[in-house]
């Protein structure tokens, strides 16, 4: 079914938009001399490698007669940064202790004869020209603001780039790595979801590397984890911000030294998959506050997109519902043809001046919603009236809102609230297909076994139990 038997009045929704937002941040390093000879001299590494000495034909020139002609050279590789002496006559020292190899983090000091660096890593916000599409995977917008994500990923899908997804609840995040992965060299290769939030906390290092058996109580057989179930693809690490604070250190490990080790083993297995993280955190605020790892943030944001809330882009609206209308089995009739075709210009002004707070998953299920209530082939304003007003006060088989207990601290208030409205979905979610939990976790767009420990956190009973 082509998409052009679906009619739309898009002029309704030509509002101004923010043109000057910034939708990436690229990570930037630099060498910089804060003691010795030539005191305040800089380099921004922008090569795969960089050579460091007094040798006119090194790319940062030192005038320390102490240090040797070629005395040392980073090399970048794999999104880390590698120092490796050249054989240098007094040694390279990193932060005190003489190294032949090393890899670095931000703040490490570098000191060759009487010259000490600072390696250095900023953020740079990158204004990106809009691209010409209108959609990317499975996402589409016309706003500038999606445009310019798109124009990015165009350029970052192809590399090996390290990237983190940062956007509110419900914005697609997942849609943007699914995208990344589609559009890189490792498609065709697997893609792996692993939500930080959805495994108990004593599981997760097994889940994400491995487990031995008879490793720990319930391991009665070997298993590979994520890492390694995703070699030659991709790892998408959702929720990266959820990761406890025992684990960063080990994520940061295996991602620096490209191996992993399994629960109960001392055996490092290679792995080769790129990694992308999403988070509805400010996951730089989080490292301000001492909550996230400093050297595991500069590991992972190489790339940084955030992605707009849907109230900053409404004009995209009528395009997103057109896509959700065309490939949703929700308005797919038996005969293969489309239920609705069209929604009025009352309804989709409705739409657009509402706020969203679920964003794109918000909207796909009031569309979802209001293609049930609808008798002919058009959603009008009427049948979206009566879902907002559902929303707001509960239906008749709905659950009074959730209350708000600002006595407990925001972030355990705030995963009352989540843990509430994730229960809820669940048993929704089980009663609509009938506890076939293939087909609920298709339709949820999760992986089968996330949606298995989901259940078994929330003490939901399953059929297949």
């Amino acid at each position: 079914m082509s998409e052009k038997d679906i009619e739309f009045k898009t002029e309704l929704l030509k509002l101004p938009t923010d043109e000057t937002a910034d939708v990436v941040s690229l990570r930037k390093c630099q060498l910089v001399v804060n003691d010795g000879p030539g005191r305040g001299k800089k380099l921004t590494l922008d090569k795969n490698l960089i050579k460091v000495g007094k040798r006119e034909t090194n790319d940062m020139i030192l005038t320390d007669n102490t240090v040797s002609r070629n005395h040392f050279e980073i090399e970048y590789t794999s999104d880390s940064f590698l120092l490796r002496d050249l054989g240098s006559t007094n040694g390279t020292f990193l932060n005190g202790s003489r190294v032949k190899e090393a890899y670095l983090s931000p703040g490490d000091l570098i000191k060759a004869g009487n010259t000490t660096m600072e390696f250095m890593a900023f953020d740079q916000k990158v204004q990106i020209e809009p691209s010409a599409r209108t959609e990317y995977g499975m996402m589409v917008g016309k706003s500038r603001k999606m445009r310019q994500i798109f124009s990015i990923l165009e350029k970052i899908s192809p590399t090996h780039a390290t990237v983190i997804i940062e956007g509110e609840t419900g914005t697609g995040k997942d849609l943007v790595a699914r995208a990344i992965h589609e559009n890189s060299q490792r498609k065709g290769r697997p893609f792996i979801v692993f939500d930080c939030s959805a495994v108990a906390p004593n599981l997760i290092e097994s889940e994400l590397f491995g487990h031995e058996k008879g490793s720990f109580t319930g391991a009665v057989k070997a298993r590979a984890g994520a890492f390694e179930a995703a070699m030659g693809g991709t790892v998408f690490l959702d929720e990266i911000g959820e990761l406890t604070s025992d684990l960063q250190p080990k994520l940061l490990r295996a991602l620096e030294q490209r191996e992993v080790k399994r629960v109960g083993s001392n055996t490092p297995v290679k792995i080769d998959a790129r990694v992308i993280c999403a988070t509805n955190k400010n996951l730089r605020r989080e490292v301000d506050e001492g909550q996230f790892r400093e050297d595991l943030y500069y590991r992972l944001s190489v790339v940084k997109v955030l992605l707009p809330p849907l109230r900053d882009r409404p004009e995209d609206i009528p395009l997103m519902i057109e896509r959700f209308l065309t490939v949703g089995k929700f308005n797919q009739l038996p005969d293969g043809t489309l239920k609705v075709r069209r929604v009025d210009d009352d309804a989709l002004k409705l739409l657009a001046r509402y706020q969203w707070p679920g964003n794109v998953r918000e909207l796909s299920n009031v569309i979802e919603r209001a293609v049930s209530f609808v008798e002919g082939d058009t959603i009008t304003k009427s049948h979206l009236e009566f879902i907002f007003a559902e929303m707001s006060h509960g239906g008749e088989e709905g659950t009074e809102r959730m209350s708000i207990d600002t006595e407990l601290p925001f972030k355990d208030a705030k995963q009352r609230i989540v843990e509430g409205f994730e229960k809820e979905y669940l048993m929704e979610l089980l009663k609509r297909f009938n506890h076939n939990l293939s087909k609920a976790a298709r339709e949820a767009r999760i992986d089968r076994k996330h949606l298995r420990n989901l259940l078994k956190k929330y003490g939901i009973p399953s059929k297949e139990d």
